[in-house]
């Protein structure tokens, strides 16, 4: 029997492929010579690097970069198949990267995330895949696109400070010194928020409160990123803030969609293309999935439903399996996954339970149990 493992990290404790690892040694333990197909697995979130970075094959690259609050950070971000580039944004302006008593959007910036990709260009990427997701900034993207040679220039034709008070004084955007290799590169930018980038449902207004914004702020910041657009719009036709998902990481995904040749789509469906997880899938006999926590958001676009719908394509079976279930998670059973479980096997503190040792050993003994009774009842049939 062919097992093909897909699983999401359980984050805090196993990384995907720590996971697929894990479950291997269950099936072995069962069948000597099973044939297991371990594959990377995210949603072009948080692990999305790592996960396909060594799943790829690839090399992991470590930088010195400025973070949200323009202080030097390590930010690390992967490159596979020689010219494609894995990036979080995350990584060089992400909220976990500022104290919550600093949290304040007018001042954090991307600036960053386009050294990352400046960095990344250096070493021969042409390709990226960038998760945008957990962002500690509302900038429009403003300092990443400085990082890359846009001027973001005020009245008095200098670069405009980072954070939303740069887009406040925003007066002129010029081209002369943009990266020259940025026209020859594509960004495929995993993205599973649909706002726009002004107005009531814009990032201002919806993700600004947990950066630190008032209520004050919001209005302000929301004001001059449609000025911001406006200005856009005279130089470039692709401008258009109203497009779904151009109110990501604070603006960052108007700026991608306006001055890079990139697109937004789902996460998830970003991995399982650059994964080539269908060409393992469809010869498969059983599907293996799973995540953290499997519960009533799980049908939401994450990633093991975005496996179990793959499967489904071909008619394998899948069974998934997780840190914990909610109840709600009964309703993933109509959404492609045949049956999960819960790894838990005793009362233990969250502390102990989260430990990389205790989850792994967790999801042996799990897995065991589970191919015990498919072996049994592959023999009785």
């Amino acid at each position: 029997m062919k097992t093909v493992i897909a699983i999401d990290s359980l984050k805090g404790s196993l990384s995907s492929l720590e996971a697929g690892d894990a479950i291997r040694t269950a099936i072995c333990r069962v069948q000597q010579n099973a044939d297991v197909v371990i594959r990377p697995l995210a949603d072009g979130g948080e692990g999305t690097v790592e996960a396909l970075t060594h799943g790829m094959g690839g090399a992991l690259q470590t930088v010195s970069v400025t973070g949200p609050l323009g202080e030097p950070v390590r930010a690390v971000y992967g490159i596979v198949r020689g010219d494609t580039a894995v990036i979080e944004m995350s990584a060089a302006a992400g909220l976990t990267l500022v104290d919550a008593a600093k949290r304040n959007p007018l001042y954090t910036t991307t600036y960053g995330v386009g050294e990352l990709i400046r960095h990344a260009i250096g070493q021969g990427c042409r390709r990226f895949i960038v998760g945008i997701g957990g962002s500690a900034t509302n900038d429009g993207g403003v300092g990443m696109l400085q990082a890359l040679g846009y001027g973001m220039l005020d009245h008095e034709g200098r670069q405009v400070p980072f954070g939303a008070m740069g887009v406040k004084e925003l007066a002129t955007i010029t081209q002369d010194e943009v990266l020259p290799e940025l026209r020859d590169c594509t960004f495929r930018i995993a993205c599973d928020v649909t706002n726009p980038l002004c107005g009531t449902a814009g990032c201002s207004a919806v993700f600004g409160p947990q950066k630190g914004a008032t209520p004050a702020m919001i209005t302000a910041m929301d004001g001059w990123l449609k000025q911001y657009a406006a200005l856009a719009g005279r130089s470039f036709s692709r401008a258009d803030p109203q497009r779904s998902g151009t109110g990501a990481a604070g603006g960052l995904g108007f700026a991608f969609l306006t001055f890079t040749n990139a697109v937004l789509e789902s996460g998830i469906q970003i991995v399982l293309d650059e994964t080539r997880l269908e060409d393992y899938v469809k010869t498969a006999d059983l599907v293996i999935t799973g995540e953290g926590r499997i519960d009533g958001q799980t049908v939401m676009g994450k990633a093991p439903i975005g496996v179990a719908a793959m499967a489904k394509k071909y008619g394998k079976p899948v069974v998934a399996f997780a840190g914990c279930v909610t109840p709600a998670a009964k309703t993933c059973n109509e959404h492609g996954i045949d049956a999960y479980f819960p790894i838990l096997q005793r009362t233990e503190s969250l502390a102990e339970c989260l430990k990389p040792e205790t989850a792994r050993q967790n999801m042996i003994d799990t897995v065991e149990q589970v191919f015990r009774l498919l072996a049994t009842a592959i023999h009785t049939i």
